[in-house]
């Protein structure tokens, strides 16, 4: 059985008789291996961010625990989906460790108010829609009342199958890391275990510029924005696929720009292409 909260001492009948045989781990085959081999583990932004509040709530001193499972490759499946983070893990029972990582989504009504904040700025809209989240998306979200991450540990549940007692074990130390990876790769994940996936909430985007939400007063502030130094985006870990961002993104922004019968915005298209070229 799972358990939701540990506490009590610890009993020797839930450990094998050898203490040998217990730190042996089971190997696996085709497991998920953390690209980290050596040192720190994640590289951007908000991978830092999760595992920096994880030290914050008292359980980072325990997740160095977790790193020799994590680069053994002894995760056998990690699935991150809205409200868990969980995860198959091997140990040295023939039977794989059940871990979970919770965090309570967001309510709809307060997507709604997450959604209409990054509507109403069309910086945020466009960087989102390009495939990139911005650095300060917590400032964001603070501004409607929320935070992206948990602020106790009472709202970060955390439960393995293991016999071990201690929070985070080893399994779900190894579990954070690998978690913590794939917010390098993908950083739409974040807000999938607040909620939200990826094409939902850029589909809710969209609809909110078609509507006509987001759009500047004027033209010439949103231009100095765009061509400016902006929000700096992290640079994408090596050897992880990134998605490029959209040439085109800060035209589809814009309203019609109809000038003599003609939309500029159509015009400029085929530049913003060429500037988006490697040799461009």
């Amino acid at each position: 059985m799972v358990r939701e909260t540990r506490s009590g001492p610890r009993f020797s009948e839930r450990f094998p008789e050898s203490y040998a045989e217990y730190g042996k781990r089971k190997p696996v085959e085709d497991g998920l291996v953390a690209r980290s081999r050596r040192g720190a583990i994640g590289e951007s932004w908000w991978s830092g961010r999760f595992l920096a509040v994880l030290t914050q709530l008292g359980v980072g001193g325990r997740l160095d625990r977790g790193k020799t499972y994590a680069r053994a490759g002894q995760v056998v499946d990690l699935a991150i989906e809205p409200g868990a983070i969980t995860a198959t893990v091997q140990g040295s029972r023939d039977e794989p460790y059940r871990a979970r990582i919770a965090l309570r989504p967001f309510a709809d009504e307060a997507w709604e108010a997450v959604l209409d904040a990054l509507a109403a700025d069309s910086w945020y809209a466009a960087a989102l829609l390009a495939g990139e989240v911005p650095d300060d998306l917590e400032a964001v979200l603070a501004g409607v009342g929320l935070s992206l991450f948990p602020q106790g540990s009472g709202e970060l549940p955390m439960d393995c199958s293991c016999p071990d007692w201690s929070v985070p074990c080893k399994h779900l130390a190894a579990v954070a890391y690998l978690a913590a990876e794939e917010f390098d790769v993908d950083p739409f994940a974040l807000l999938r275990w607040r909620g939200r996936d990826r094409a939902t909430l850029l589909a809710a985007l969209r609809d909110r510029r078609d509507a006509g939400a987001g759009t500047p007063t004027a033209l010439e502030d949103l231009l100095d924005r765009f061509h400016g130094p902006g929000v700096p985006v992290p640079a994408p870990p090596e050897r992880t696929a990134r998605l490029r961002p959209d040439p085109e993104a800060l035209l589809d922004e814009l309203p019609p720009l109809d000038v003599d019968g003609v939309d500029a915005r159509e015009v400029l298209r085929p530049l913003y292409r060429r500037l988006a070229e490697p040799d461009g």
